[in-house]
């Protein structure tokens, strides 16, 4: 379909941003330490609704509100070495709704409240882009394991919808759900493992070995 066949309130804006995931900047210090012990090499989180309120479309920073246990999670699996990421659907970029000095503006405040994360991968586009990253294709967990030098495998992906989970499991990572009010019925039924809070889903896959149920 070429883009004159595009209805006018569907058409990517003037500039919006084409090609893979933006992957915002790279750890300060190097890649993170490997974990020893059981666990997985690294967690992978959704970002609205899962770390922080759900904002439509934020890319205010003064609108970030960390959600309850956020810290004490991601805490846990830095005390193990265990790198976290963060792997998000940004489609304001796309709709001329923020830039990416947006989606910085955002990571910074979330970084001072929740400490350093060691890779973020934000799909800049919009469902009629047909891009490779966006959940639930599994653009974003291939492109921050392959920032961090793990394999998905070896990696978890923690998300309140069931697009997460279809990223995670397409990829090959283990996906593990937390609901909130917005969750569907149905993801919660479809999900493979579902679990009552964030830091309840960190402590799960830190139980076995590679981050895996037994």
């Amino acid at each position: 379909m070429s883009s004159a066949s595009i209805p006018t309130s569907r058409r990517p804006p003037a500039g919006s941003p084409p090609g893979g995931p933006w992957m915002l900047p790279p750890w300060p210090g190097g890649r993170p330490a490997r974990p020893t012990g059981r666990g997985p090499d690294a967690v992978l989180f959704d970002r609205d609704g899962t770390l922080i309120e759900d904002v439509p479309y934020n890319a205010d920073p003064e609108l970030v509100r960390p959600l309850p246990g956020a810290r004490e999670a991601l805490d846990l699996l830095r005390a193990r070495n265990v790198a976290v990421g963060v792997v998000s659907n940004q489609s304001g970029a796309a709709r001329g709704r923020f830039t990416r000095f947006g989606i910085e503006a955002v990571r910074r405040r979330m970084e001072a409240l929740l400490g350093p994360f060691d890779v973020w991968a934000i799909c800049p586009h919009a469902a009629w882009q047909g891009c490779q990253c966006r959940k639930p294709a599994p653009g974003l967990v291939y492109a921050a394991c392959g920032r961090l030098g793990v394999s998905p495998r070896r990696s978890a992906v923690i998300g309140d919808i069931g697009t997460d989970m279809a990223a995670a499991h397409a990829a090959g990572a283990r996906g593990v759900l937390v609901p909130t009010p917005v969750t569907r019925r149905a993801e919660i039924a479809a999900a493979r493992e579902c679990a009552p809070d964030l830091l309840s889903a960190v402590r799960a896959v830190l139980a076995t070995p590679e981050g895996r149920p037994s």
